[in-house]
């Protein structure tokens, strides 16, 4: 009997009659190199204790992506949306808010107005199918700042930094996913998952195309840290508004998601050998690690200010910019 079931079980697995788990986008390996390669390139007057976290960091890459199994639906429904970033679907925002919930709020307007003339476009303009990837990125990126700055404190005082060290470890693997989905094309378009609308290119419509870039052939040319090191520019960037450059990022990202369904149209993503292909996903992993790396010293250098300005507080309802439909103003500018 045991043996009975162990085939059956074998069998509906081969059938796909049992659940799939849950997709890890960009891929295990590509996320890892991502965070190994921009801890490595960070500059000697930035985090470099990261350093010796990398292999905790690089292995807890996929981290975020296991917070979205239907199996912990709260979880999933929170999380889902910070992997996206479709931006066809908020086009009608002229300017994008410094804040999540007026972001989600501007999306719901627009949902009810289009639900009157457009329901089929009005089913996707809503959080989940439009994603709120850099609001997830800043967010993380804010609370590694708050970490940095406890662990600098430490620091002055003299005491064990062990325990704020491994702090700011998880959150750079909870950060570095964030930032490795926005390098990868495909995680900034509602083309996500097959080619939608117009498709005179003639497209894969095939969801499957995700994951055979970013897993299936990432795996096959077995990539690692070393074939995209020497692509991360030596000079992290220091000034300029952070969300700004997090919405550049997305949006030079999102200028190569057709350039993965031509590739896959002209075969090469089954072909490992493709220079093209390689091409592309060395060029957009050591983007992301760039960014990384840019993000992680930026971080490490706002946190050297151990008193952050009372007024910037964004919950003082006499602020010029209190929202009191959200509760809090939105962001200033860094």
């Amino acid at each position: 009997m045991r043996h009975l079931m162990l085939k059956l079980s074998l069998a509906l697995c081969v059938a796909g009659s049992l659940p799939a788990a849950p997709a890890m986008a960009w891929g295990v390996l590509a996320h890892k190199v991502v965070d190994r390669a921009a801890i490595a390139a960070l500059p000697a007057d930035g985090p470099v204790f990261l350093q010796k976290y990398a292999d905790y960091v690089s292995k807890s890459s996929s981290m975020p992506d296991t917070w979205r199994s239907a199996t912990e639906p709260f979880s999933k429904i929170q999380e889902d949306p910070n992997h996206g970033w479709f931006r066809e679907q908020f086009a009608f925002m002229k300017n994008l808010p410094r804040s999540r919930y007026e972001f989600v709020l501007a999306l719901h307007d627009a949902h009810l107005k289009q639900m009157k003339t457009d329901p089929a476009h009005a089913a996707r303009t809503n959080v989940r199918w439009t994603g709120t990837l850099p609001y997830a990125a800043m967010e993380s990126y804010g609370r590694l700042v708050a970490n940095m700055r406890s662990l600098r404190r430490a620091m002055a005082r003299g005491e064990d930094v062990s325990l704020w060290e491994q702090n700011c470890a998880y959150e750079v693997a909870v950060l570095g996913h964030y930032i490795g989905d926005g390098s990868q094309p495909l995680h900034v378009s509602e083309n996500s998952d097959g080619w939608r609308g117009d498709n005179s290119r003639g497209y894969t419509t095939d969801r499957t195309i995700h994951g055979r870039f970013e897993g299936r052939f990432v795996e096959m040319i077995n990539l690692t840290a070393a074939d995209v090191e020497g692509r991360i520019p030596a000079v992290a960037r220091q000034s300029g508004d952070v969300f700004d450059h997090v919405l550049a990022f997305l949006d030079e990202s999102y200028t190569h998601m057709e350039d993965v369904y031509r590739l896959e149209k002209e075969g090469a993503l089954e072909d490992p050998g493709n220079k093209g292909a390689r091409e592309l996903v060395y060029a957009r992993v050591a983007t992301g690690a760039a960014m990384l790396r840019d993000m992680l010293t930026r971080a490490w250098a706002e946190s050297a200010n151990l008193q952050p300005k009372a007024e910037d507080n964004p919950l003082d309802f006499n602020s010029p910019a209190f929202n009191p439909a959200t509760g809090s103003a939105p962001a200033a500018r860094s």
